[in-house]
């Protein structure tokens, strides 16, 4: 082989090798390449995928709700799940029956009321951890439901006076109070008078007959007590506005309340999809004493935090929540009402417009109903007592407990659809009977007169009896929409929204300004819902019949 044959062989040589290489090169990149793609893909995949949802609730006072938005924060920051907040759902009775459909997946609850409330136990038990291991189990074999750590406090209910009428009547265990039973101006909570652990069970156990004792909203209470409108009330030992009045809150000495440890109550099947809440809510546990449940609570109540600051504050300060951005306190409205307001109005907008598309909702389905149900009664009168009386019944029933009522409905649950189905239900009287009653008034001669000009029964409803009974339906619509928008402020408690929820927050922290916020837009969408109606009532009534 020549020399300059063995340098095209090595040459060739190290051309083959070099384009080995670059292949190689080439496929190793392209490789990596691949990887990486199908990496930013199934990341952006991941960060693309909707995060499941967990739902907390919370029934309708401070303490709940607080401790509601801790668990939130917490499984939020701890794992991929999205909290969504159900609060404020009224009492005992409303949250627990959203918890048992499959409405929310876990919320705080008390021992005491699931021995007395939810397991009917009538005998007394005092020992904290018998109550919690009865309960626990109880609940896993009837409810489906599991109770984790509980927190470590037990906010047990109490009765309380103001000191200065204790200390002049002698008064500082509930047995004292039979001296004075006659004289005693009692104002306790709505719940705290039904509760078989409330004031029933407790009047038997200390021999009570109050004199003087009246339903009060629990938000109140306080306020009537410092202003002498009343002697005596229920309250919690955790209140955090026990910190701040002259109060006394008279000793159990015949150990009448159970223990109210709380807990995390979640249920099963929550569990079995998202095991690791159990381990993480579990972090919670015995991290609260009394004192520092009543400090919490009086920093929402009284120092103007707001119930996401304090919680982020309390995680933060046991290390189960990193610190990503500051809250400061709620705003608080030290500069009078109307900048409060103003400073609220995208707020206020938002839950007006809510609330608006409540009540339209609701009675637009009650006028479908209603209209044709008040022209088939004067066609079968026979059937006016049955379907007055039933309508009549509705109008009856607490607006609260028929919003509780529209929970277990299929179909229906929490939120919006009960709130427009219970709204439907209040807006039909007025609607059916001015229906009624408007055909009913057109002159008999008239009708007489147009049945002989050859008009039948179908064309005598629409060219005579109908628009002559316009002004009369349409003020029992004026009439149903106005007490629809009332009623709605109620929806909050079942977690529908609109103008009631200020109202009900503002409550809890004794907020007359919060309370305003919300009262006042529904006042005034009230008035201008019966404006505009006013205008609609007009332009349909004939213009030969207008005077």
């Amino acid at each position: 082989m020549s020399l300059s044959t063995a340098r095209r062989a090595g040459f060739g040589a190290r051309v083959t090798r070099s384009a080995a290489a670059v292949q190689g090169g080439a496929l190793a990149t392209f490789a990596v390449v691949c990887v990486l793609s199908s990496a930013q893909m199934t990341l952006a995949q991941r960060r693309s995928e909707p995060r499941p949802v967990i739902v907390v609730g919370s029934k309708n006072f401070t303490e709940n709700r607080l401790l509601g938005e801790i668990m939130a924060q917490l499984i939020e920051a701890r794992t991929r799940l999205r909290a969504q907040r159900r609060v404020n759902l009224g009492g005992t009775t409303v949250v627990f029956a959203a918890l048992q459909g499959g409405e929310i997946d876990l919320y705080p609850e008390y021992t005491g009321t699931g021995w007395s409330i939810h397991l009917g136990r009538t005998e007394r038990v005092s020992d904290s951890l018998q109550a919690f291991l009865h309960v626990a189990e109880a609940f896993e074999r009837r409810y489906q439901s599991t109770w984790l750590h509980p927190f470590g406090f037990s906010n047990s209910y109490a009765l309380a006076m103001h000191e200065g009428l204790a200390e002049e009547l002698e008064v500082k265990r509930i047995s004292d109070l039979k001296r004075h039973q006659d004289r005693l101006r009692a104002g306790f909570s709505h719940e705290f008078l039904k509760r078989e652990d409330g004031y029933p069970g407790l009047a038997s156990a200390y021999d009570l007959k109050l004199g003087d004792l009246r339903g009060l909203e629990h938000g109140l209470a306080y306020q009537a007590l410092q202003t002498n409108k009343t002697d005596l009330i229920d309250t919690w030992t955790t209140d955090g506005k026990l910190l701040r009045y002259p109060i006394r809150v008279l000793e159990d000495d015949r150990h009448f309340f159970p223990p109210y440890d709380c807990a995390p109550l979640i249920r099963n099947t929550t569990l079995e999809r998202h095991p690791e809440l159990r381990s993480l809510l579990n972090e919670l546990g015995f991290l609260i004493d009394d004192d520092t449940m009543r400090e919490l609570n009086f920093r929402v109540e009284e120092g103007g935090g707001s119930f996401s600051g304090v919680a982020r504050d309390f995680l933060s300060a046991h290390g189960l929540l990193a610190v990503d951005r500051a809250q400061g306190p709620r705003a608080v409205a030290s500069s009078g009402l109307l900048p409060f307001l103003w400073s609220r109005r995208d707020v206020t907008l938002r839950l007006a417009l809510q609330h608006l598309g409540l009540t339209v909702l609701a009675v637009a389905l009650a006028v479908i109903v209603a209209v044709p149900l008040g022209i088939v009664l004067t066609r079968k009168t026979r059937l006016v007592p049955v379907v007055m009386g039933g309508a009549g019944v509705l109008q009856t029933i607490p607006s609260l407990a028929l919003l509780a009522f529209m929970i277990p409905v299929p179909g229906l649950g929490l939120g919006a659809r009960s709130a427009v189905a219970a709204l439907c239900l209040y807006a039909l009287l007025p609607i059916i009977r001015n229906t009624y009653s408007g055909i009913r008034d057109v002159d008999p001669d008239l009708l007489e007169a147009a049945r002989g000009m050859g008009l039948r029964d179908r064309e005598l409803l629409a060219k005579v009896e109908l628009p002559l009974a316009t002004r009369a339906i349409m003020a029992g619509i004026r009439t149903s929409t106005v007490i629809s928008i009332g009623v709605a402020t109620l929806a909050a408690f079942i977690g529908a929204g609109g103008l009631g929820d200020p109202i009900v927050t503002g409550l809890q922290l004794n907020d007359s300004y919060l309370i305003l916020s919300g009262a006042l837009p529904a006042a005034m969408l009230a008035l201008c819902a019966d404006f505009v109606l006013g205008y609609v009532e007009r332009a349909l009534i004939p213009r030969g019949v207008r005077t």
